[in-house]
């Protein structure tokens, strides 16, 4: 039972968009771990959650690379959205850390900084050796085969930071939100995703796709029925894209553009949008089933970040900006955050999938790789710029994670001082994983407070409408706001904790 019963509207909130009724069951043990929703919920949100936001506020994890005139590979898209919100304002380039600047995609060390173009050297002069005879041409596409056989372990497919159109993008500056894009661009992109990536058998003619407009007769429990039949390799896929799904969509509804008067725009929380994606009578049930979904992805990448822990503790590995001092602390804080994941005691268990007989497995992990990229490309069709950056930024963060779990062995086989031909992450893949991971973290407190209004202080939405609306006249109580979410104190267990803080503020509120 909630502390704030069903029903009661918190003061001062000037949440009047929320209807007090609406409740989105989102409990019990996860489908295919041992995991349950209230550990997450508690490990989100009292131990790794506010880590993870300082480290997105460090140099090198703000600033993100990417290419967005990349041209759709399967149809000719229509043209980019018009809309001003969907622009993406790259960063100037005296704006971007000379360290980050100066150095090669796959390099964190200032003294690495230009071994990438070393390296295309020696297997040129390599190459020339053989046959002098080759022309440039052919050089460059042996090189270019060489850099194929090292992405045999992607799940995405990276854009090249040395493209001219590549650009950086300062994450904090171009928030993921509702821009306004929508309609037939948006749903192409999320039915391809659905219908021709995820795996279902061809005797199931119910859509995937959750926008699709008519389920038919084969709806409701019948499609879970299919679903628990798949594998557990091609179930956790569908599970995966569905979360990902659910998570763009939370914070979509928690940052919506509700208007615009004389040029300036109001964003906050739309509920109205929210009860039509994840409301159970209006979804069908399905609401809850696309949050626990979301759960799970989390979990997964949860997985990663701990596997990983080895390959940033060597002491080659500096995340190179050019700030010593401020380079020293970003990777103190990373381990610190790895330490606190490694704790975590219900980890998804990867080395069940693909466990089966050798040749089997193994092809239906290349089925598996093969499918994810394929969906890492789909986001170069995405018609708005600022979902198109998010969109590829998800996706490569979660690819990054696959990628990480199914690399066990030649983690396990780094060496402390050298780099590793075995495994390697480029800074673009490192980036994207953290800060998917802090992007889906963030979508906890406001899936969270669906569930009772009491947590709706702890939501997205409330922490809108603090920033926006009551933060100005708080003077000094705004610093209570600020830090509503911070870690628990020491000596305080989690549940009493989130008592003495929700207090805290409805006092604070009623008295305003």
């Amino acid at each position: 039972m909630s502390l704030v019963q069903k029903g009661q509207v918190l003061r001062g909130l000037e949440l009047s968009a929320l209807p007090t009724d609406l409740q989105v069951p989102v409990t019990g043990v996860l489908d295919d771990c041992l995991c349950d929703v209230d550990s997450i919920d508690n490990f989100n949100t009292f131990k790794i959650f506010p880590k993870i936001k300082k480290l997105q506020e460090r140099d090198y994890f703000r600033y993100y690379k990417v290419n967005l005139k990349r041209p759709c590979p399967f149809w000719a898209e229509d043209g980019h959205c018009s809309i001003k919100d969907c622009h993406v304002e790259p960063c100037p380039e005296s704006k971007i850390p000379v360290g980050i600047k100066a150095g090669s995609s796959n390099k964190y060390l200032k003294v690495a900084n230009n071994t990438r173009e070393l390296e295309d050297c020696e297997q040129a002069s390599k190459l020339g050796a053989i046959n002098s005879t080759l022309s440039n041409q052919s050089r460059e596409a042996f090189i270019d085969w060489a850099r194929y056989d090292d992405s045999q372990d992607h799940f995405c497919e990276l854009d090249d930071e040395r493209s001219p159109a590549a650009q950086y993008v300062d994450l904090l500056l171009n928030p993921e939100r509702y821009t306004g894009y929508k309609g037939s661009s948006a749903w192409r992109v999320w039915n391809s995703i659905y219908e021709e990536n995820c795996f279902k058998p061809r005797s199931v003619y119910r859509p995937l796709n959750p926008l699709a407009p008519s389920r038919g007769e084969d709806d409701g429990e019948s499609f879970y029925t299919w679903l628990e039949g798949l594998c557990l390799e091609k179930r956790v896929f569908y599970k995966l894209i569905s979360g990902l799904h659910a998570s763009i969509n939370l914070h979509l509804c928690a940052n919506y553009l509700l208007e615009e008067t004389w040029g300036k725009p109001t964003w906050g929380p739309n509920m109205k949008e929210f009860k039509r994606r994840f409301d159970p009578v209006e979804t069908k049930g399905e609401g809850p089933r696309r949050l626990k979904n979301l759960y799970f992805l989390y979990l997964i990448e949860l997985r990663a970040l701990s596997k990983v822990a080895p390959y940033f503790e060597r002491s080659i590995v500096d995340l190179y900006t050019g700030n010593v001092k401020e380079d020293a602390d970003t990777k103190t804080l990373l381990l610190n955050i790895f330490q606190d994941t490694k704790s975590f005691p219900m980890h998804f268990d990867e080395k069940s999938m693909f466990a089966g007989d050798k040749k089997g497995a193994k092809s239906l992990k290349e089925e598996f790789r093969l499918h994810f990229k394929n969906i890492s490309r789909i986001m170069d069709c995405v018609g708005c710029d600022k979902c198109r950056l998010w969109g590829k930024l998800q996706t490569q963060g979660l690819g990054t994670a696959l990628k990480i779990l199914f690399s066990e062995k030649e983690i396990q086989k780094l060496p402390e001082n050298s780099p590793s031909k075995g495994f390697q992450l480029t800074r673009q893949e490192i980036v994207a994983l953290l800060n998917a991971f802090g992007s889906c973290g963030k979508r906890g407190p406001l899936f969270i407070a669906v569930r009772g209004p009491l947590t709706i202080a702890a939501s997205l939405v409330a922490e809108h409408s603090l920033q926006t609306r009551r933060l100005s006249s708080c003077g000094s109580r705004a610093q209570l706001l600020r830090g509503m979410w911070d870690l628990p104190r020491p000596g305080l267990e989690p549940a009493f904790y989130k008592y003495k803080r929700v207090t805290e503020f409805q006092s604070l509120i009623t008295t305003q």
